[in-house]
């Protein structure tokens, strides 16, 4: 394939800078799993013990992955599937490893048509927040509004429409006027918007026993599959294995330290989760209510918590803009590299693949909008013992987070490891003697068995 089709390594279409790529991919990285999930699979776990494990997690098989990942997608320069294409051409290898390409691109696909839906439901909750519907409300009201939003078809169809047009805009518009504004605008607003929800949570009375329960741990309330989540947890926030880092790092510079820069994105992605667990335990612990509340923990439980407290009209609409924000940054990450293999293998401008891209995500995307509702009781795989009661979302839901981003993750790490030549390894991922060395164990070695552990599992 000539370089007139992919040419995504001239100058004009690079990030113009480290920090850019940088919030970029972390803002892929942060997203629904850190405000949403992290917060209530800490609570379910037991808080300490489970936040502890899930830093060695993130560091000992998140971070190897991330920098393998960037490493590919630089070294191929195009997108997920046609540098898989030319890796192994170049570098010899069996063209079997060219699957990592294209799962990722499924991957994508596929977790973008059900994480839209989710991030309307975060639009309809910034109003329902800021006009005082949570005010005054009960337990059962609150879980009576949630169930009121699921059970509406056409609603969970506006919404899903109305964040799939807003991804579709920002990455129609391209790396530099698109991706890099956005992310430029949208992380440091993030940022912004969990240290005031922070700090609101810090008046309300209940900080001190929040912190102590995220950082001391008490290891008898961890049990074996608390560990296994946390493993799961740390290989899903950082978004590896599904194409959008590969995506993003084919427009990274060539001097750019890709060891550095890929911490760098692990840092900011944890400590955005870790803040949004100061900002919600507070809240949960200063009502009364149940940290281990699980999926319902952001939608049920913390607008009972905004609709008792001072000011909850104002910090419950800030908290749930942040969500959204932290939805738009993921979201437009995933269609990238759906949009990028549309460009290079249909031969479609910019704009043409960001609008057939987003429109077959929507249209996939309808149902897991029906699943909650007129389709509830529909089970596509019902006729397996393992996908029996799974609607369209849960099996989306599971084939992605628990086969396709595994398997994606153990394949890079792999690849990597073992079938790319080392010549030339050590400059291009930024690192030297020991620091390589010791990289290089963990990726061949620890990341793939700690990978391949969480798939076996998942799939007991």
């Amino acid at each position: 394939m000539s370089e007139a089709v992919h040419p995504h390594q001239q100058a004009s279409n690079l990030w113009t800078s480290k920090m850019a790529f940088i919030l970029a991919a972390a803002g892929s990285a942060v997203g629904l799993g850190n405000i949403w999930k992290f917060p209530y699979i800490t609570g379910e776990n037991g808080g300490g013990a489970f936040v502890l494990v899930y830093l060695a997690c993130i560091f000992l098989i998140g971070v190897p992955v991330l920098i393998a990942e960037i490493m590919i997608g630089r070294r191929g320069g195009q997108s997920p599937v046609a540098s898989m294409r030319t890796l192994t051409r170049t570098e010899g290898t069996s063209k079997g490893w060219r699957i990592i390409g294209w799962n990722g691109v499924l991957a994508s696909f596929l977790v973008l048509s059900f994480y839209a839906v989710i991030g309307g439901w975060a639009l309809v909750y910034i109003g329902k927040a800021a006009v005082g519907m949570f005010v005054g409300a009960d337990a059962e009201a609150i879980g009576g509004q949630f169930n009121n939003l699921l059970a509406n078809p056409w609603e969970l169809l506006f919404w899903h429409t109305v964040f799939m047009g807003i991804v579709v805009f920002i990455v129609g518009k391209g790396i530099r006027s698109g991706l890099e504004k956005a992310v430029n605008m949208l992380m440091p607003l993030l940022f912004v918007l969990l240290i005031v929800m922070v700090f609101y949570a810090m008046n309300s009375g209940s900080f001190d026993r929040a912190v102590s329960f995220m950082f001391s741990p008490d290891f008898s309330r961890l049990t074996t599959e608390g560990v296994l989540t946390a493993l799961g947890h740390a290989a899903f926030t950082l978004s590896i294995g599904i194409g959008v880092l590969m995506a993003y790092g084919s427009y990274l510079p060539k001097n750019i330290n890709i060891a550095r820069t890929a911490m760098t994105i692990a840092v900011l992605d944890t400590s955005v989760a870790l803040l949004a667990g100061l900002a919600i335990f507070p809240l949960v612990f200063a009502n009364g209510l149940e940290a281990g509340a699980g999926p319902g923990l952001i939608f049920v439980t913390l607008p009972l918590a905004f609709g008792q407290m001072g000011g909850g009209v104002v910090f419950g609409a800030i908290f749930f803009a942040l969500l959204l924000v932290a939805a738009i940054t993921s979201g437009i990450s995933m269609l990238e590299p759906v949009v990028e293999w549309l460009e290079e293998h249909k031969g479609a401008s910019r704009v043409k693949s960001a609008v057939g891209g987003g429109v077959a995500v929507w249209l996939i995307g309808i149902g897991t909008v029906l699943s909650f509702n007129l389709w509830s009781d529909i089970h596509p795989l019902g006729f397996i013992s393992m996908f029996e009661e799974k609607t369209v979302f849960d099996l989306l839901d599971f084939l992605v987070s628990n086969l396709m981003m595994p398997l994606g993750g153990l394949a890079i790490a792999l690849f990597a490891g073992w079938a790319i030549r080392r010549e030339g390894l050590a400059e291009d991922i930024g690192l030297q003697g020991g620091a390589y060395k010791a990289f290089m164990v963990v990726l061949k070695f620890v990341t793939p068995a700690g990978i391949a552990v969480v798939f076996l599992y998942n799939l007991v």
